[in-house]
């Protein structure tokens, strides 16, 4: 008779603790959403964004991640996001901005959080990248003019860039050449492997480099994160950023 109250105790007291801790996860869960939106928001507001950033708070349990003023892994996505080109007047769009923020610490009143550390990836389409080349017709002397009509991925890492030539008296011909891109700070640069022949016409190479490359300066980044790395791809160039001490919010 004694064993079978203790048994019938110990299953009341399993099955207490299993709601008790389906009740913690749920309130974890719950917790975790709230911040996640909040952060989005202040993210929107802080960085003038159109759209709400997607924001996901990595680890379990969160509430303990709270109780230590910092949490391990935080994503962040924001869809379209309008950098700055070193002109005021002008801005650069960067597509599916993704990044892994590291030991995120925040204030005690929650009302801004830096992460230790940052990575992420992004894509520069090529018809905003082409905006930065010389577009429009200019004069290589000799009475050729020259202008880069396209931008496209040419395999391998590298850009073909489409540059029209058009010769005096003589039908424009576009010709293609591929060039490496790369980073120098906060500015990617384009530079052609071989330059392009102006049907025969003797050009200075400064002055066909001219035409063929070009740099775009990237910069005010979200968070202050800086490029890390250029690529070719075949929507346009794949960037790699990261950074220190990368303000989430606040």
């Amino acid at each position: 008779m004694g064993n079978t109250k203790n048994m019938r105790a110990l299953r009341i007291l399993v099955i207490v603790a299993v709601i008790l801790g389906a009740l913690s996860v749920v309130a974890d869960r719950v917790a975790v959403g709230f911040a996640e939106d909040e952060v989005a928001d202040q993210l929107k507001t802080s960085e003038g964004l159109t759209t709400t950033p997607e924001v996901s708070i990595n680890g379990f349990p969160f509430l303990t991640q709270v109780a230590t003023g910092e949490l391990d892994d935080v994503e962040v996505g924001i869809k379209d996001f309008e950098a700055g080109t070193g002109n005021a007047d002008e801005s650069i769009r960067i597509d599916d901005l993704k990044a892994n923020m590291r030991g995120v610490a925040f204030s005690s009143d929650y009302s801004s959080a830096t992460a230790a550390s940052a990575t992420g990836t992004a894509t520069i389409a090529y018809d905003e990248l082409l905006t930065a080349a010389k577009s429009e017709p200019t004069d290589v002397g000799l009475g050729f003019t020259a202008r880069v009509v396209g931008l496209s991925d040419g395999g391998k890492g590298k850009i073909k860039v489409a540059v029209e030539i058009d010769p005096p008296a003589l039908e424009p011909q576009t010709v293609s050449v591929l060039s490496t891109v790369s980073v120098k700070g906060d500015t990617v640069e384009v530079q052609a492997d071989s330059l392009p022949s102006l049907g025969g016409a003797d050009v200075a190479e400064n002055v066909v480099r001219s035409i063929t490359d070009f740099q775009q300066a990237i910069d005010n980044l979200p968070g202050g994160i800086k490029l890390d790395k250029v690529e070719a791809a075949p929507d346009g160039v794949e960037i790699t950023v990261k950074g220190s001490n990368v303000e989430l919010a606040g």
